[in-house]
């Protein structure tokens, strides 16, 4: 009999469908069982609540061990949607002292954020108060699919320090996409050391497991916390602040715009770091975060701006120090030259302003007497030098060079987010606007005396104090002084040379001296201290003058530099120079002299915003 090829074809085909059938059977039950976790979860969630359970955030101290930053709980009302089931939403509101309204709109919320899930928990109400959370404890029971969720909330032992602290805030998805430890609902660090020393303070989160029931309630842990996982406290600060110094020249500042910036020069640890108008840090926690933040953005005196890193000023006359050690390296002068002065510097038609004073004189009593010219003599005996540098440009650059190392121009490197760089232009920056070759020294005059392009913050020029305290090195100003069993970060341990040499800051340094005996600083003379110091006038061309002062204190073996910059309150002797001094004296003396009693009252007293232009609404 003849085979039916056709036949036997079509038993393969359908051997072949069957085989491939099953195979794909197999394969879909291998990844049900073994590949896909998703029915797993399902399962899981059904039978367990993984509860998170928060680190206690680490302490913050003082200096001196004064407890700033603390932590009391708080608790936040958590929902699972897929476990919720009708209940009395009137009972749940009283109990709350909520309306139904707000619960609406506290669901309506909930469900338009971003990463929602019906089946993860999600936050429903934040920081019930104590007596909230005991009275929803009771009846929790009653409201299927609601769990409370403990927390840390911040509390400050005093409202100072708000820049350096920062605060807490609600992670971004942002932050959830850097940081895997991080899930929504989380609280971080902002600004402040609350957010640069974010992962040392934040501890590590423990997990509690809790059974449920068919119906999804809680029967207890299980198999009683066995498999829980303890959380881990975050590491305590020590801050190298002086509380109360930080709190006394905060309140030298009311009234005023600006920052004090106070460094112990041996170690680069920042004493005070004042920027004002500033606010007090607990305008910033739990339920009212919100309004508060927003009413201090809104703020035009812009109080969240922190003026001793951020803010770009031109240094004025506490430059001088600067030019005197770059001419001294640079050989342009000896202590012996001198530079006459018409009542300001005149080259050609162009001059520059100065007060009256003797002439001519080198460079200790130009310090002592801030003279204008003298620091424009030389900084044109210098960039006009083709002999020794071949062209201007060149030898702006070697200056420059100086100045960087000095820690102008670039970021310090401060321990804390937001710290600007400053502004120093180069040789390509001159080029461009005057075109190359087309400019001298008589261009770009200004710079001599801390004026034209180039700009500091408080923060670079109380380094600049600390560096000649130091006679010639300093170390990256902090604020945190010690980290829970860890080391700071090595860059706050080592000394910066700049590429001055270090036996022309004695010679700045005693024209400072002579400045506060018998200058432009008389006023920060004080009995029992021998301070140092240099005064600033910055010019303003949107309206009254700055007044700055930087110094240090003793002249040998030095405790403390300081910066002031005051906005808007004209000459360095009227504001900046009082309350450095008076900074120094608090510092070094823990009190105020009575005689220098009147000095200190007429700095609480006084209001230099009124000359600012801006209105406080």
């Amino acid at each position: 009999m003849r085979k039916d090829y056709n036949l036997e074809k079509r038993k393969y085909v359908i051997g072949g469908f069957f085989v491939i059938v099953a195979l794909i059977y197999i394969l879909r039950l291998f990844n049900l069982q073994l590949g896909d976790s998703k029915y797993k979860i399902y399962a899981e969630n059904n039978a367990f609540l993984n509860k998170t359970v928060y680190p206690s955030r680490g302490l913050i101290y003082d200096r001196n061990g004064e407890l700033m930053v603390f932590n009391q709980p708080a608790y936040d009302v958590m929902i699972i949607p897929r476990d919720v089931h009708e209940f009395d939403t009137i009972d749940f509101c009283r109990t709350l002292n909520i309306t139904p309204q707000q619960l609406r709109k506290r669901f309506e919320d909930m469900k338009n954020t971003a990463g929602y899930s019906s089946f993860t928990p999600q936050r429903l109400i934040t920081h019930l108060s104590a007596q909230d959370y005991g009275r929803l404890q009771e009846k929790l029971y009653r409201y299927p699919g609601l769990f409370i969720q403990k927390r840390i909330l911040r509390q400050y032992s005093k409202g100072a320090a708000a820049n350096v602290l920062g605060n807490l805030r609600e992670v971004s998805p942002a932050d959830i996409e850097r940081d895997p430890y991080y899930q929504r609902g989380d609280y971080c660090g902002d600004l402040g050391v609350e957010k640069s020393y974010d992962e040392h303070l934040r501890g590590v989160k423990g997990v509690e497991i809790l059974m449920r029931d068919a119906n999804g309630r809680i029967q207890g842990r299980y198999q009683d916390g066995a498999q829980d996982v303890e959380p881990v406290s975050g590491r305590n600060l020590k801050l190298s602040l002086d509380l109360e110094l930080q709190q006394y020249a905060e309140s030298l500042m009311v009234n005023k715009i600006g920052a004090v910036v106070a460094i112990e020069p041996s170690t680069g640890e920042i004493l005070a770091l004042v920027s004002s108008p500033t606010y007090d840090p607990r305008m910033l926690v739990g339920r009212k975060r919100g309004e508060g933040y927003l009413a201090l953005s809104r703020d035009p005196l812009k109080p969240l701006y922190d003026r001793a890193i951020m803010a770009c000023y031109p240094p004025g006359s506490t430059f001088k120090p600067t030019q005197g050690l770059i001419l001294l390296e640079e050989e342009i002068i000896n202590l012996q030259t001198t530079y006459s002065c018409s009542h300001g510097f005149i080259s050609g038609g162009l001059r520059v302003g100065c007060h009256a004073h003797g002439s001519p004189l080198p460079l200790k009593p130009a310090l002592q007497t801030s003279c204008n010219a003298f620091f424009c003599w030389g900084l044109k005996g210098m960039i006009d030098k083709r002999s020794k540098y071949g062209t201007s440009a060149d030898a702006f650059e070697v200056w420059k060079h100086h100045l960087v190392s000095m820690g102008y121009g670039y970021k310090l490197g401060v321990d804390l987010p937001g710290e600007k760089r400053g502004f120093l232009p180069n040789a390509e920056y001159y080029n461009k606007i005057y075109g190359e070759g087309h400019w001298s020294a008589n261009t770009i005059i200004s710079i001599a005396i801390g004026q034209g392009e180039i700009l500091a913050t408080p923060l670079q020029i109380a380094n600049l104090s600390a560096t000649i305290a130091n006679r010639g090195w300093f170390i990256t100003p902090h604020v945190v002084k010690e980290i829970q069993d860890t080391l700071i970060a090595e860059e706050y341990r080592q000394k910066h040379y700049p590429t001055i040499d270090a036996t022309h800051y004695d010679a700045v340094a005693e024209g400072m001296r002579m400045a506060v005996t018998g200058g432009t600083c008389r006023m920060a003379n004080l009995k029992d201290w021998e301070v140092c110091g240099k005064t600033g006038t910055a010019q303003n061309p949107h309206g009254k003058d700055h007044s700055a002062f930087m110094g240090f204190a003793p002249y040998h073996d030095p405790k403390i530099a300081v910066a002031v910059y005051v906005e808007n309150a004209g000459f360095g002797a009227t504001f900046g120079v009082p309350i450095g001094s008076l900074v120094i004296e608090k510092y070094l003396n823990r009190t105020i002299a009575p005689e220098r009693k009147f000095l200190e009252q007429r700095m609480l007293e006084s209001n230099t915003i009124i000359y600012s232009g801006v209105k406080k609404h």
